[in-house]
């Protein structure tokens, strides 16, 4: 009975070292997160229909920007 007690509070006692090794990872990667903010995008509005979207989904057609072809209507 002994035996198994101590294997229990074993099982116990790696599981919880498991998850407190778990929480620090993630709080180390919220902090890098955070420390490193994303630069914001600039807008540009579609020449076609007038919807502003990000310069990076933007597509240049005959020296206009404008928004896919699919979704300006």
């Amino acid at each position: 009975m002994g035996k198994v007690i101590f294997w229990i509070v074993v099982i116990f006692a790696v599981l919880t070292c498991l998850r407190l090794y778990n929480l620090g990872q993630q709080k180390r990667q919220a902090r890098k997160d955070k420390a490193a903010p994303k630069r914001p995008e600039s807008m540009v509005r579609c020449a076609r229909c007038g919807v502003y979207l990000p310069r990076s989904e933007a597509l240049l057609i005959g020296g206009t920007l404008r928004c896919h072809e699919k979704e300006c209507a």
